[in-house]
């Protein structure tokens, strides 16, 4: 840890704020490029301070963090929410729909015809 007393390291303040569910996959994320502390990308043992803005690409969404408190160990959800202001843009829609090539039990083994229809649904094959 920085030898100031008002900062953490980044990969340990986004595990305690439960940003991600593992310290390693914190760190993880650090050295792969998808931590920016004030736009800046960072390694895991970057100081992060009070008032820094940290964005976290993961799980194919960004999450915007603002910090509002320092804390070194993961606490409950309620708690850690208090740590920092969430900017983050809200998640993509589910897609609603139906999964192709979903084919009812017993039916047996797709015949030619009924792999070009799945196939077409995928939207693989022009119709014809």
């Amino acid at each position: 840890m920085s030898g100031e007393e008002g900062t953490v390291r980044t990969d340990a303040w986004i595990w305690a704020v439960r940003l991600t569910k593992t310290r390693s996959m914190a760190a993880a994320a650090c050295k792969g490029g998808h931590v920016r502390v004030n736009g800046q990308r960072v390694k895991p043992a970057h100081p992060v301070k009070v008032g820094d803005e940290v964005r976290l690409f993961h799980e194919g969404r960004q999450r915007v963090a603002v910090v509002r408190r320092i804390i070194r160990k993961r606490v409950g959800a309620p708690v850690a929410a208090e740590c920092y202001v969430d900017n983050s843009p809200p998640p993509p829609p589910r897609e609603a729909v139906a999964p192709a090539g979903r084919r009812d039990r017993g039916t047996g083994r797709p015949t030619k015809r009924d792999r070009r229809e799945m196939e077409r649904l995928r939207g693989g094959l022009p119709p014809v």
